[in-house]
């Protein structure tokens, strides 16, 4: 009899469908098995993988996943360790001193994810070059916990820096190489102690791009004493290497072992190969004598083993063998590392007897496996590994197996067929592996013998079943829908052959009852789902209870059912399979090898009836039998992954359920460990990278956090990449990643983030058409996305397609649908929106409609009932404020209340419904009406801005939700000019801060800036000085305005005074350091090309060093005198600009414009403009439309005189009547502009007629971007003897049409005018020279320069803005990205190195600013465009009054070019236009 019959359905049911955002449930998806009886498996196919699973083994050894905590350790960069040799420690230790013992070390999780068994594991210790290594120590298979019992002596000094380094080695004996490392760290000893002390364990996140990895945490346990108590280990001196041939040795030892772990991760041959020839030289370099020699061979020969399986040269395996001989002679009895050298030996022998059948290499095998049984502790992995490797070859004695037969040709058609053990061997080998031609070959021969065998043979009925199941697979594999109506017409025949009463019957009637399942799943015609059902029934007839298979038919039958449930929906069907689940799982008592499945098939039935029915006790019943089926599958099981994620899907769904958080953090924990079971290669691996993506997805919309979301959508793309066009589940993973970037997007902002989430929403529906039991969801999920892009840009077609698809979706969702309630309440918002647009008052009333019917399927309990109330709420108030009803108003109210009620504490929706109800409670107020209950007509305005107050302070909520309740507060504050207003306006601005340093690069700062108002700071300035407290409006406004460049110089802030504080200090300032030049590094705006998965990684890996330096920053601020470390500065402190004359901020607010002067030593003044902020912009207007219009040299340029003449009587002639109490005639003044005034040219303020008064006539002015760049540009550095100046000119830069004539002239006259060495050390790079590289090697190593170029203001992008150089240009960007903070003098000779753009005026981002920003103290730039002449003429001027004394001083820059100008306005032979002696002005110091 053949061997070979009909496989029975699997004990597993299939995928249940995967809905939009919803974890996938595939609840260890059916599959067909080919049963073989009366023979064994193919011994080559088990021995093949052997080794891998033997090297695997110890990976499954835990069975938690480490959840990252706050106190995590990052570890350092890991580079190969060489063990060094030590000789005893020359140090000596006075008597009665204290010390500081390590007395104990414990690590945990030592092999988790680990990829190979380690012989051992120790840890090493440096300090101040010395060092100490712990013994190597084995860890058995169910050792959880390593201790290192053993003192070791560290320094004394608490701020003592310690490297700490794990290692997993992979000798006992001698060691070649300290081994591979897992995880390395420093730390002081002080915190040792402190962690030692409060029992605080280090603990460690997964290393980047790893779930788990090996050594979760480490333990030390310290003691103080003195020095005579007890002898300890010290830290030994570091000895250089005895000889060179030892150094190479370990280098190539290290080298070749690195590249064999990232070969068993990456599966990159190359690596493989380059390991080989490392293991190869350091062999070389081992002669016979050498005590490290055994382990080079085996090195060698476990790398070689792994080449002959990896490229299937088989006849090769008589190397790896050899060498693992030689290894193992070189051990000899009682050497610590003979064992593991058997044990590969051994594996190796196996590997050789499946390929070529020699009886002496199994029977070598089994007397070696036999040794290191009896050597090794059961616990062992090696003893596991080798107790795995006899059981496999016992399973398979050499007489069962003919190899000399395998992988000879078909036999030619006149011989006779192969027997039916002989297609038993082909078929399990063709099924067993990937190759195509394998199957094409199986299937051919059984065809062959299928001719042969006559209808009346005995052996045709099995031969048709087999070949039956064989094409059923080739089927699954490349979808030929021939293959599958063959299976089915041959599993007919069988079954024909098979009449009541033979034995094989029940088998034929459950194999044909699989195929025909399987084409109702792929074609859904119903009659084959009925078909399939009647059969397994008459298959189940066929097994009366006591039979021994009717256990497999009861489940087989149970599926089928609930599958026909899926389909029609047939209530009866569900609770029958249940039956018959429960029925089988009782045939299946404890201890049943098949008893796991049953549970797993009942607990998928439970599940699916309360998903239709939400009986609560069929899901805890559910979750009971996976925790049963979980427990059976323990670390190490196959199928451990199926049961962890099925039972993280119910854990998911009761929290979905019953908002139990404890149930998600372990449904996610869960699908973390089942993550790490299932590696790239794993077929279900895209179902668990979907369902945590979801778990951490849905976290966040509870919690929050950030970090979930950004994690969510990594795994989802990564998800999405594994099912490419043409997967069965590449639908699913398109809704689920387009919601998470739509959340992304409701939080962030992010465009796009909501485009794409419209792309693979369009992409699913286009897999889901009319029919499918998805399409709803799709519909539902692509309408969501389409009406939140008609909210941010106001595209109608949006909203009306949004409006349609939520119609077809609600129409897929009659009355009794579990999902009607979402479809009713999406619709209802869609409707709401175009009412909002559209103002038809039918689309609103339809709207409430909805809602209320969607209110009424989310009864008390239900968990999104208050989400139905919000929604209903904010409809009932839109009805209100469009038909005056004080009942929708009432009922609004009411129905918020109820929903903050029913929100958990932290559920991010509390921020949205608290907006609302102060939207209500301002609708109370404005029409009179009482929403109260109580007295007072403020009460109402009073709690609708509390409202807005506890949204802007809920963190959960999100720095986006926040920001923008805050500055609905600041509105309506300001608006009813509540005491709040001020309050509210901090508050904004705190949030603007956050928020904006959470974004990566200064380009996408400045256009997140472009949507909140721009003059959040002058407003708010303004309303501290209608509040009468002036000190506060100037703290406003240097908190609210340049806040890109304020970003940017915290991360350069001098620590010096810390560094002397303590030692604990001296340690955060050099985390701040780090931490700050990491965050200081260029993150620019991404190119279209760049990888969105790669944008979405390097902004989370920001987010998280913000967090970082946030945290630092708080432990800062804790020690005495740096409570403020980089807060706002208080007025006290921004007082000091002042310390060289009056600073006079400039506010122009739509509620005023002010002025506030402000001195070294006396409070500020503010003084009220007789002018207002329309006059302001008219003003602005005119001066640009006068600007170059009759520039001749006897051109009036009468608009420009009017304008100017309005500038000096509306601005700053009010101001000058009060400046001469604090400053001299003829003294320095500083100007810090802010909104409008920052386009006016205040310097050259006046009447502009004949003995007429100007302000340049009464001082000299200077310019500042706020008070802390001033402050900065004070600050004292070292002069070098030499004042090194730079002159850079380009008179031809890339895509230029013309020659700038005068800029060579002007870099020699600059050199004339200049002094002498040694006084000025001059360079001058001319235009042939002047790249952007030289000119930034110019910037870097010159502290005074003059540029004479082409200069432009990019106002879409700023930072874009240049100086063009000969073959790119030298940008903004670049320039903030260099360290110039001890710059002195910098002279623009451009156009328009002083212009700030016009949409974000306050971050005053220009050329001349952004050098100040960055370190220049004293910069000379241009408002507008400059002529050559006007150039040659002032810069002439402005270096001779420059260096009229011989010396070098930046703060005579201001004067020189104020002298140069009035110079030139005094040439009556060569007048120059007026709008071009205004054009430069000085910014700084």
């Amino acid at each position: 009899m053949s061997s070979f019959v009909p496989g029975h359905f699997a004990d597993y049911p299939p995928p249940l469908g995967e809905g939009p955002s919803h974890p996938e449930r595939p609840q260890d998806p059916g599959q067909t098995n080919i049963v073989i009886s009366e023979m064994l498996q193919v011994v080559n196919i088990i021995l093949a993988t052997l080794y891998f699973f033997t090297t695997l083994l110890f990976r499954f050894s835990t069975d938690s996943v480490p959840d990252p905590l706050d106190d995590t350790l990052q570890a350092l960069g890991e580079e190969p360790s060489h063990p060094e040799q030590h000789q005893e420690s020359g140090e000596t230790h006075a008597a009665g001193l204290p010390q500081v013992v390590i007395t104990a070390i414990r690590a945990t999780n030592l092999t988790l994810g680990l990829r190979r068994i380690p012989a051992g594991f120790h840890v090493a210790l440096k300090a101040e070059g010395a060092e100490f290594r712990t013994s190597n120590k084995p860890v058995h298979v169910d050792q959880a916990v390593l201790e290192w019992n053993e003192c070791i002596l560290l320094p004394c000094e608490p701020s003592s820096i310690i490297q700490v380094t794990v290692y997993a080695s992979f000798e006992l004996g001698p060691m070649i190489c300290q081994g591979e490392v897992l995880r390395t760290f420093e730390i002081s000893v002080r915190e040792l102690l402190d962690r030692s002390d409060n029992s605080h364990p280090i603990v460690f996140q997964p290393k980047q791009g790893e779930v788990v990895s090996p050594c979760t945490s480490l333990f030390m346990t310290l003691e103080q004493r003195l020095s005579d108590e007890e002898d300890a280990a010290v830290l030994c001196s570091l000895n250089t290497l005895a000889a060179g041939d030892m150094d190479a040795l370990m280098l190539r030892t290290d080298a070749g072992h690195g590249l064999l772990a990232r070969y068993r991760r990456m599966q990159n041959r190359r690596d493989l190969d380059q390991s080989i020839n490392h293991f190869e030289h350091a062999l070389d370099i081992c002669p016979m004598d050498h005590p490290c020699r055994p382990a080079a061979l085996f090195n060698l020969a476990t790398a070689k083993l792994i080449y002959c399986q990896a490229n299937e040269t088989y006849p090769d395996l008589d190397i790896p063998i050899s060498a693992f001989q030689d290894a193992l002679d070189l051990r000899s009895t009682g050497h610590p590392d003979r064992p593991i050298t058997q044990l590969h030996l051994a594996i190796a022998l196996l590997s050789r007897f499946a390929k070529r059948g020699f009886q002496t290499d199994v029977d070598a095998a089994e007397e070696l496996l036999s040794e290191v049984l009896d050597v090794c502790h059961a616990n062992s992995y090696v003893h596991r590994a080798a107790l795995l490797a006899i059981e496999t070859s016992a399973l398979h004695p050499a007489a069962s197996i003919d190899a000399n037969n395998l992988g000879q040709e078909p036999p030619t058609a006149s011989m006779l067929p192969l027997s039916p053990n002989q297609l038993a061997d082909q078929a399990g080998w063709c099924l067993r592996t990937d190759d195509p031609h394998a199957l094409d070959e199986a299937i051919s021969l059984h065809y062959d013998a299928l001719g042969y065998y006559n209808t009346m043979h005995a052996y045709r009925g099995q031969l048709l079943g087999n070949l039956s199941i064989i094409l059923s697979i080739r089927f699954e594999r490349r979808g030929n829908a021939e293959d599958l109506n063959q299976a089915i017409a041959l599993g007919s025949e069988a079954l024909a052959l098979h009449p009541v009463g033979h034995t094989n019957r029940s088998r034929s009637l459950n194999d044909l009852a699989n195929r025909l399942s399987a084409r109702f799943r792929h074609r859904g015609n119903s009659e084959d789902l009925d078909q399939a059902i009647a059969l397994q029934m008459e298959a189940l007839a066929l097994c009366p209870v006591g039979h021994i298979d009717r256990s497999l038919s009861l489940n087989n039958l149970a599926n089928q059912l609930s599958t026909r449930f899926d389909h029609q929906g047939n209530d009866e069907d569900l609770d029958q399979a249940i039956a018959l689940a429960r029925e089988a799982l009782a045939l299946r008592p404890v201890g049943h090898p098949d008893r796991p499945s049953s549970l797993n098939n009942l607990a998928a039935r439970l599940f699916i009836r309360f998903h239709h029915r939400g009986n609560a006790e069929d899901l805890d019943q559910a979750i009971a039998l996976q925790m049963e089926a979980l427990a059976l599958h323990p670390v190490g099981h196959t199928n451990r992954s199926k049961s962890l994620n099925n039972l993280a899907v119910q854990l998911s769904t009761r929290f979905d359920h019953r908002g139990n958080a404890e149930a998600l953090d372990r449904a996610i924990a869960l699908q973390r460990e089942a993550l790490a079971l299932r590696p790239v290669s794993h077929t279900d691996r895209s179902s668990s990278l979907n369902n945590l993506a979801n778990g951490l997805s849905t976290r966040f919309d509870h919690r929050g956090n950030g970090e979930d979301l950004d994690q969510a959508i990594a795994l989802a793309r990564e998800a999405l990449a594994l099912r490419p066009v043409g997967h069965t589940d590449r639908s699913s993973s398109l809704i689920n990643l387009a919601v998470q970037l739509s959340t992304r997007f409701d939080h962030r902002g992010n465009g796009e983030d909501l485009d794409q989430a419209i792309a693979l929403g369009r992409e699913a529906l286009a897999l889901h058409p009319i029919g499918h039991t998805d399409r709803s969801s799709s519909l539902n999920n692509l309408a969501a996305h389409l009406s939140t892009r008609f909210d941010h840009r106001g595209n109608a077609e949006d909203l009306d397609q949004a409006i349609a698809l939520a119609r077809e979706a609600l129409d897929l969702r009659p009355v009794g649908h579990t999902d009607r309630s979402s479809s009713l309440g999406n619709l209802a918002n869609r409707l709401s929106t175009r009412f909002d647009h559209r103002g038809n008052a039918e689309d609103l009333d339809e709207a409430i409609a909805l809602q209320r019917e969607a209110l009424a399927l989310r009864p008390v309990g239900h968990t999104d009932r208050s989400q139905s109330l919000y929604n209903l709420a904010n409809e009932l108030s839109t009805r209100f404020d469009h038909k005056g009803n004080a009942e929708d108003l009432n009922e609004s109210r009411e129905n918020l209340r109820c929903a903050l009620v029913l929100l958990t504490q932290h559920d991010p929706h509390r921020l949205k419904v608290h907006r609302s109800l102060a939207t209500v409670y301002l609708s109370f107020h404005r029409l009179g009406l009482d929403g109260t209950g109580g007295p007072g007509e403020d009460t109402d305005l009073n709690i609708a801005l509390h409202h807005f107050e506890a949204a802007a302070n809920f963190v959960p909520g999100g720095l986006l939700g926040r920001l923008r309740a805050s500055l609905s507060w600041v509105r309506h504050a300001g608006q009813h000019r509540h005491d709040t207003e001020l309050e509210a306006y901090g508050i904004s601005m705190q949030l603007m801060d956050a928020y904006m340093s959470a974004t990566a690069s200064v380009s996408s700062r400045h256009r997140a800036m472009k949507d909140f108002p721009s003059t959040l700071a002058v407003d708010a300035a303004s309303c501290a000085i209608r509040s009468g407290d002036v000190c506060r409006a100037v703290e406003l406004l240097e908190q609210g305005r340049t806040i890109i460049w304020t970003q940017m110089t915290r991360l350069r802030t001098p620590l010096d005074t810390l560094q002397t504080s303590s030692d604990h200090a001296a340690t955060l300032m050099k985390r701040f350091r780090d931490l700050s030049s990491l965050l200081d590094r260029p993150f620019v705006s991404h190119a279209g090309s760049t990888p969105s998965v790669n944008v979405e990684a390097e902004d989370t890996r920001y987010r998280r060093l913000v967090e970082d330096w946030n945290g630092v920053v708080e432990e800062i601020r804790k020690i005495e005198g740096f409570s403020r470390f980089l807060l706002p500065p208080v007025f006290a402190d921004l007082q000091e600009a002042a310390c060289d004359g009056p600073i006079i901020m400039l506010i122009a607010s739509k509620s005023s414009c002010d002025a506030v002067i402000i001195t070294h030593t006396q409070p500020p003044t503010s003084i009220q403009l007789p002018t207002d902020f329309e006059k302001l912009d008219t003003l602005v207007l005119e001066l640009r439309e006068a600007i170059g219009k009759d520039a001749s040299p006897k051109g009036n340029q009468t608009a420009l005189i009017k304008s100017l003449r309005k500038l000096w009587n509306d601005v700053v002639f009010p101001l000058v009547e009060h400046l001469g109490v604090f400053a001299r005639r003829g003294s320095r003044i500083w100007w810090c502009p802010t909104s409008l005034f920052s386009f006016l040219p205040l310097h050259a303020a006046g009447e502009y007629r004949a003995n007429g008064n100007s302000l340049s006539q009464q001082y000299i002015s200077s310019y500042t971007p706020s008070l802390a760049a001033l402050m900065r540009a004070r600050r004292c550095h070292d002069r070098n003897p030499s004042v090194p100046f730079a002159a850079i000119g380009q008179n031809l830069p890339a895509g230029a049409s013309f020659i700038l004539d005068c800029v060579e002239p002007e870099l020699e006259l600059v050199r004339c005018l200049l002094p002498p060495p040694p006084t000025v050390s001059f360079t001058k790079i001319t235009s042939i020279d002047a790249t952007k590289s030289r000119a930034l090697r110019a910037l870097r190593d010159n502290t005074w320069l003059h540029f004479s170029c082409h200069g432009t203001q990019n106002f879409d992008d700023p930072f874009k803005s240049a100086f063009l150089m000969r073959d790119q240009p030298l940008s903004l960007l670049d320039i903030t990205q260099m360290d110039i903070s001890r710059h002195e003098f910098a002279f623009l000779s451009a156009c328009e190195t002083a212009v700030g753009d016009f949409a974000t005026p306050d971050e005053v981002i220009h050329l001349a600013a952004g050098l100040q920003f960055a370190g220049v103290k004293s910069v000379v730039g241009t408002l507008w465009k400059v002529t050559d002449a006007t150039v040659q003429r002032l810069v002439k001027e402005f270096y001779k009054n420059f260096c009229k004394d011989g010396t070098m001083n930046s703060k005579r820059a201001a004067r020189a070019l104020h002298q140069a100008v009035n110079s030139l306005a005094r040439d009556k032979e060569m007048p120059m236009p007026l709008d071009q002696r205004i054009v430069f002005i000085h910014i700084g110091a």
